[in-house]
């Protein structure tokens, strides 16, 4: 891969071969750094559900990234971001996430939340340029054992909102 990578992002809409790839690569990253019950991400059924939205991320038709975004009544939040460690660097993250924001402003939500790990280095640099700040745990995270989510941090990012289309 070099600087002139073509980058696309798709939405998918169900677990092909190439988001399982990425899904099980993800789950192997994060077992490694996390003990289960302070990992989060949704199950791969879990992915293509009705309130959820994925999508994969391609540099030169490869798939080298994924990332999902799901509803609640009040907010939206970031699920199973991940980009291959050999395609980092090359935009597939931004090009992940300004997919996730638009599809969010679009549906009419402006609040983008997300959980992710305190050795997640690379991902906090990453949100933190991207715009997202430190919120308290929110939804189903808010109700976990303190054990559970000893290792989240909390992340959140208001977005500019369509007008017609705004909830709050």
């Amino acid at each position: 891969m070099d600087g002139a990578d073509e980058i696309t992002v798709e939405l998918v809409s169900d677990a092909t071969d190439e988001v399982r790839a990425l899904i099980g690569e993800l789950d192997r990253v994060l077992a490694a750094e996390y003990a289960p019950e302070q990992r989060h991400g949704l199950a791969l059924n879990e992915i293509f559900k009705a309130d959820v939205r994925f999508f994969l991320a391609r540099a030169n038709g490869e798939a080298m990234g994924c990332g999902g975004v799901a509803f609640f009544a009040d907010f939206a939040e970031v699920k199973r971001m991940y980009v291959r460690e050999v395609a980092r660097g090359r935009g597939l993250a931004q090009a992940l996430l300004a997919r996730i924001e638009r599809e969010v402003r679009d549906t009419g939500f402006v609040l983008l939340k997300l959980e992710t790990g305190t050795r997640q280095t690379a991902a906090l640099r990453f949100y933190e340029r991207s715009g997202f700040r430190p919120c308290a745990a929110f939804g189903v995270y808010a109700s976990m054992a303190p054990r559970a989510i000893t290792t989240s941090v909390f992340l959140q990012k208001q977005l500019d909102h369509n007008p017609g289309l705004y909830r709050t």
